[in-house]
């Protein structure tokens, strides 16, 4: 695997590096995917969403017949990045084609894997891909992009080299956890003394009812049941009567099963689960990709809720900032959650960005759209 070049940023320094596209089926080889997981291990940023792990099970799901493409960057015959795209007929809603970046409701990142020193260069070739490959396509549509990082402002960098225009269609902030802070001395500061106190109370009561443990888990052992009891689990609250719950569909829970075991395999995976008498009552898969962290699935019992098993397992899942390892955590969770926004203190900011495609009267085209949608005209992403 490429470890990284500063000759990456120089145009034309790599003569043999392409963007190949391949589908789900023809890159899920034991070879292959042995090189996937390479790049992800010297990821400029992580993304556990788009690792082999996640992600093939994740279009084995919801790709059967392989529409979307796999663009890989290689560079000397080695993986340097990776991105799932798919070319749309809609854009939310409305009969605009356009290529996007692929994900699907349970993917929560949508920024490519890229080696580190080789940011710019996978943005040109892709950019260089999609004018070539975008026939009917308007513009490029990249969703669930973090605002900062090597990636974003690789690709700032890259669009104003090139004059390109783009556009930033949608901004949101949701909860991060990144302190150096002490556990104990993170939740002094995030939550009120009268809100602690109330806490230390629920945990008194939950514990008159019966033995109450933490369990903790980073192996795959005894994985198999735990998925078991997470679904449900799960299934047993308001998203089993809304039919959100994954167990609602096969494909979702199988998803959930398979990405877990691949996690754990390669030494990605946290499992915590509040048990009441040996019997789970909140559990939280955590995806672990150093130097982050990704809050995957949380749930908990609602026939407990009076006793806040979701926050009191959320306070255990602090030791996190104990770890060498992993500085920051991703929650994942919508902008403005009603729980961890109370709890974590810091934001991360994810984008959706609109990049133009094509010669100058699809480019005109482009700039319309985005007009119309943004009520200004798209310039350089910053």
């Amino acid at each position: 695997m490429v470890r990284g070049a500063s000759a990456a940023a120089v145009p034309g320094a790599i003569p043999s590096a392409r963007i190949i596209a391949k589908t789900w089926r023809e890159i899920d080889r034991k070879a292959t995917i042995a090189a996937w997981d390479a790049l992800a291990q010297w990821a400029a940023e992580p993304n556990p969403y788009y690792e082999s792990w996640f992600l093939l099970p994740s279009l084995s799901a919801f790709d059967p017949d392989c529409e979307a493409r796999l663009l890989v960057l290689e560079v000397d015959g080695q993986f340097a990045g990776l991105m799932p795209v798919a070319r749309e007929a809609s854009y939310y809603g409305k009969p605009i084609p356009h290529w996007r970046n692929w994900v699907h409701a349970n993917c929560f990142l949508g920024q490519p894997l890229v080696a580190r020193g080789f940011e710019r260069l996978f943005w040109r070739e892709l950019l260089r891909w999609s004018d070539k490959a975008c026939k009917m396509a308007l513009f490029f549509h990249l969703a669930h992009m973090p605002g900062k990082g090597a990636l974003h402002e690789a690709l700032v960098a890259e669009l104003a080299a090139q004059k390109r225009s783009g556009t930033t269609v949608m901004r949101e902030e949701r909860a991060l956890l990144a302190s150096a802070k002490t556990p104990e001395a993170y939740l002094e500061e995030a939550l009120t003394q009268k809100k602690r106190k109330e806490l230390r109370r629920q945990r008194r009561r939950l514990e008159e009812l019966g033995t109450v443990t933490l369990e903790r888990d980073n192996t795959s052992l005894g994985l198999q049941n735990w998925v078991a009891s997470f679904l449900a689990l799960e299934r047993r609250g308001w998203k089993g009567a809304a039919g959100s719950a994954l167990a609602c569909d096969t494909r979702t829970a199988d998803l959930f099963s398979d990405a877990l075991g691949g996690a754990a395999r390669r030494g990605k995976l946290e499992r915590l689960s509040l048990c009441l008498n040996g019997q789970p009552i909140a559990m939280l898969a955590s995806f672990l990709t150093a130097p982050g962290a990704y809050s995957f699935k949380t749930a908990f019992d609602e026939d407990y809720a009076r006793f806040s098993p979701g926050v009191l397992l959320q306070i255990e899942n602090l030791a996190l900032l104990e770890r060498e390892d992993i500085n920051w955590v991703d929650s994942c969770a919508a902008q403005d959650h009603p729980m961890i926004d109370h709890l974590w203190r810091e934001r991360r900011e994810i984008a959706r960005h609109s990049i133009a495609l094509g010669g100058p009267l699809r480019r005109a085209t482009f700039a319309a759209l985005a007009r119309a949608e943004t009520g200004v005209r798209p310039g350089i992403l910053s």
